[in-house]
């Protein structure tokens, strides 16, 4: 078992969930194994960015991203599965810290808007 510390990323998204989400959760990331760390499968995934290796576990409806530090995991963010944020940092596609830790509400009440507007020109 690996020790787990928390971004305040993680620990905001931790805060949100009820008990037994959040213990879903924490257990999940804190009871993998290295042999698993070493050979990735479906449930666990293995990319590098900017020279450092990250993981992505799949806890239920969430993802969890984390890198290992001895025999430490280190959890950057949790996110919620086919959201905006998690297809961003999934594909390694260009963003800001800012944008990670900004509510995705914004951006999906703003293409409602659109819609919305669109529907009333009609």
């Amino acid at each position: 078992m690996f020790q787990v510390n928390f971004s305040e990323q993680s620990m905001h998204e931790l805060n949100q969930l009820d008990t037994r989400s959040q213990m879903l959760l924490v257990e999940v990331v804190s009871t993998l194994k290295h042999e698993q760390l070493e050979n990735p499968n479906e449930e666990l995934g293995r990319f590098h960015r900017n020279g450092k290796t990250y993981y992505r576990v799949r806890a239920g409806e969430f993802r969890i991203y984390f890198e290992q530090e001895g025999d430490a995991l280190f959890a950057h963010y949790i996110l919620h599965k086919n959201t905006l944020t998690d297809f961003i940092f999934r594909f390694k596609l260009p963003f800001t810290e800012e944008f990670m830790l900004e509510e995705e509400d914004s951006f999906w009440k703003y293409l409602e808007s659109l819609r919305h507007k669109d529907a009333v020109e009609k």
